[in-house]
């Protein structure tokens, strides 16, 4: 007996993220009042441990020009260094239970500023014996014009012994492609705020990960 030829579907087509995205996931900056309990870019409560900073910047096309629509998420470690997840094994690194860890937010539809109220996190023991990583953030970019969402990370340049022996940061070439995943540490009013702006092409393109 013959055996029919399978059948070969057709790759369902992608789609850019928007013009929606704000409404259903970040509503309260998009002017809707639709969810009891709004995703904040406010990582921290009272009694959360640790060195409160401000990480914010703006995104920037090809061309060089604002994406005012921007929407990012952030994910990292306490200020221990540990994830607020079960698959987080480290052992001897206390968890903080008033410390989610994660946050979402947009840039401002007039400034393109985005900004993220967290502490620094500690750094996080290499996996299977590797190396310690430096204290990091993880993030995740989409706008309109992305297929996919970017994902990247952001070091503190202040980190500098640390960021020498990252694992990660070691895999990026010396010079502008490094300095793209470094924070720069600035002081206003007495609080800490690091600046890390995003390039989505164009010779300065921020370092995306394949993840």
């Amino acid at each position: 007996m013959v055996q029919p030829l399978p059948t070969r579907l057709q790759e369902t087509p992608s789609q850019t993220a928007g013009p929606y995205v704000h409404i259903g996931l970040i509503p309260h900056q998009a002017g809707f009042d639709i969810f009891e309990n709004n995703f904040s870019n406010v990582l921290t409560g009272p009694e959360t441990q640790g060195e409160r900073i401000r990480i914010e910047g703006r995104v920037f096309d090809g061309a060089g020009a604002l994406v005012r629509d921007a929407f990012l998420e952030i994910w990292q470690a306490n200020a221990a260094g540990r994830y607020n997840h079960p698959a987080d094994r480290q052992e001897g690194k206390p968890l903080d239970e008033t410390f989610r860890g994660w946050g979402r937010t947009g840039s401002d539809f007039d400034t393109g500023v985005w900004f993220f109220e967290t502490v620094k996190p500690g750094p996080v023991d290499g996996r299977k014996g590797h190396r310690a990583m430096a204290p990091h953030i993880n993030l995740w970019i989409a706008a309109r014009g992305i297929n996919i969402g970017l994902q990247t990370r952001l070091y503190f340049a202040d980190e500098a012994e640390a960021n020498a022996n990252d694992p990660v940061l070691n895999l990026v070439e010396r010079g502008p492609l490094r300095d793209s995943l470094l924070a720069k540490r600035e002081e206003r009013d007495g609080k800490a705020v690091y600046v890390f702006d995003i390039y989505l092409q164009g010779p300065n393109e921020t370092v995306f990960f394949d993840v």
